[in-house]
């Protein structure tokens, strides 16, 4: 209790000291000559401002609640079908890795289009919290304790009994922690939408509203009260926790798409299952195409696609402009994402050798992890301008905390006995990390590096999007402009792939990685 008392007290008194730093350095115009205004001003701003802002909050809460509460449903739900059946959940593994790797941005545009009212933002927002969720649920589920559910099978209960008396228990801490991560990712879910074009009230709409106007103050309250919106949601969910479970220490996203039993059946039914996961995505987007009832001019099938891009008259020009704006994004996306993978791995490095000085840095990182992407960028574009370092930065600060948190993780789990040996021997701090404590959290870096590839595509394109004119954001922008909607169903589907491919990419160089040196995978 003293020991969090204390890491509390250093995260206030570190809260303190950048928000004097922050005040000195905006009061100076020491900052792109006045764009990081003082804290004071920010306020100022705010207080003259807030009669615009009750409307705008309840439209962004509206949205986010209903998203998170259809999302969570639908993620327990999945999560039950999918503990209880390996073969469902191998046949949605498609679906459920296109959920976790879809960037947001790339579908807002089509939601706006599709659907009407709120539900645009509901919808974005219940995709962000789906697989968090369903995740956390399967997990959970799994690792009930045999012991207790053989005690109800010898007195006669049922699976249903073992569900809902014992795992369904056991389970609650890491659907309670799951819920942590989902809460603001539904706030972003319902700003993205907005931003995107979704309504006239929300906070995504009065701050693409305010970006013309030249005037950072708005700008950053604007930003500071989607933050403290999203932190907000998390803190709820964590003093829920803490109630419930007695569990007060920070999470993030578990990553890994949940692998079912390994299949021991003929050789049909297993290629029928392969055949059936990777088709399953492609016949949800055309039911969701049919289910909105959108004319064909505007909705796009998977082979409206194809045809749009290879059959078309104009297919040779959008071939063009597609490959233009990969060769812009990727080679970012690359760079960012080994930069802020790089820079989390030193963070975590240094949370074990000092945890005082790291615990100091947390709240840094927690609103860092809880500020709407689409308001962070604004205010970054008004610091570094509307270049190659804003989108790199922008990646970087999209990527790096969440990576960090895992890896912190990861390192904090290697047992001490295992520490220990090294030095009996006269091993230094250095050597006994580089011999032991790195090798045994690798399962917790490809973990980080699974993380990072759908956020760091995602902080490339919003960059694009807003700031720099380029690559596949900015391509998507101009698409809604022009009213080329095969062009912005192209995008959405190349994003997604292109976050797929990369996320299997990591998972077959993390197996075989992992099995070469006898270890198991973090989750």
């Amino acid at each position: 209790m003293a020991v969090e008392a204390s890491g509390r007290w250093r995260g206030m008194r570190t809260t303190a000291i950048l928000l004097v730093i922050w005040e000195i350095v905006g009061q100076l115009d020491l900052v792109a000559g006045g764009a990081l205004p003082g804290i004071s001003e920010i306020l100022i701003r705010l207080w003259v401002d807030w009669g615009d802002y009750p409307r705008h909050i309840w439209a962004t809460l509206y949205a986010s609640t209903i998203g998170f509460l259809i999302g969570n449903a639908l993620g327990i739900g999945a999560g039950v079908i999918f503990a209880l059946s390996p073969t469902a959940l191998r046949l949605f593994r498609g679906v459920n890795i296109a959920a976790f790797a879809l960037p947001p941005i790339a579908i807002a545009p089509i939601l706006v289009l599709t659907l009407s009212g709120m539900a645009p933002r509901i919808a974005l927002a219940a995709l962000g919290v789906y697989f968090v969720t369903m995740t956390a649920t399967v997990i959970g589920l799994s690792q009930a304790d045999s012991r207790a559910t053989d005690v109800i099978r010898a007195y006669g209960g049922t699976r249903w009994d073992n569900l809902r008396r014992v795992q369904f228990r056991g389970a609650l801490p890491s659907i309670l922690a799951g819920l942590r991560v989902a809460a603001p990712n539904a706030v972003l879910g319902a700003i993205l939408a907005e931003f995107g074009g979704g309504g006239r009230w929300g906070l995504g709409a009065y701050l693409l509203g305010s970006l013309g106007r030249g005037e950072p103050d708005r700008l950053w309250g604007i930003g500071l009260v989607a933050t403290l919106i999203a932190g907000l949601s998390y803190g709820v969910f964590a003093l829920l926790a803490s109630r419930t479970i007695g569990a007060t220490r920070a999470v993030t996203l578990n990553t890994a798409v949940p692998d079912a039993a390994p299949m021991t059946s003929a050789p049909i039914k297993r290629i029928a299952l392969t055949l059936g996961t990777i088709t399953l995505p492609f016949l949800v987007w055309w039911a969701f195409i049919k289910a909105t009832g959108v004319p064909d001019l505007i909705s796009k099938t998977p082979l409206g696609v194809v045809d749009y891009l290879f059959f078309a008259p104009t297919a040779e020009s959008a071939q063009t402009r597609l490959l233009a704006a990969l060769a812009e994004t990727l080679p970012i996306t690359f760079v960012g994402m080994a930069a802020g993978l790089g820079f989390a791995f030193l963070l975590a490095i240094s949370s074990r050798l000092s945890p005082r000085a790291i615990e100091a840095f947390m709240p840094v990182a927690l609103v860092t992890q809880t500020m709407p992407l689409v308001a962070l960028t604004p205010l970054l574009v008004l610091i570094l301008g509307r270049g190659t370092s804003l989108t790199l930065w922008v990646t970087i600060s999209v990527t790096v905390f969440p990576a960090f948190v895992t890896l912190a993780q990861g390192l904090a789990r290697v047992p001490r006995s295992a520490e220990d040996l090294p030095r009996a021997y006269g091993a230094g701090r250095w050597t006994e990390m580089r011999m032991v404590t790195i090798p045994a959290s690798l399962p917790y870096l490809f973990a980080a590096t699974r993380l990072t590839v759908p956020r760091a595509l995602l902080g490339v394109m919003i960059a694009e999007w807003l700031a720099t004119g380029k690559g596949l954001g900015n391509l998507l922008n101009q698409s809604r402009g022009f009213l080329d909607y095969g062009m912005i169903w192209t995008v959405a589907a190349v994003s997604v792939l292109l976050s797929v491919i990369f996320y299997q990419a990591v998972v077959i160089v993390e197996r075989r990685v992992l099995r070469r040196l006898g270890m198991a995978t973090a989750e």
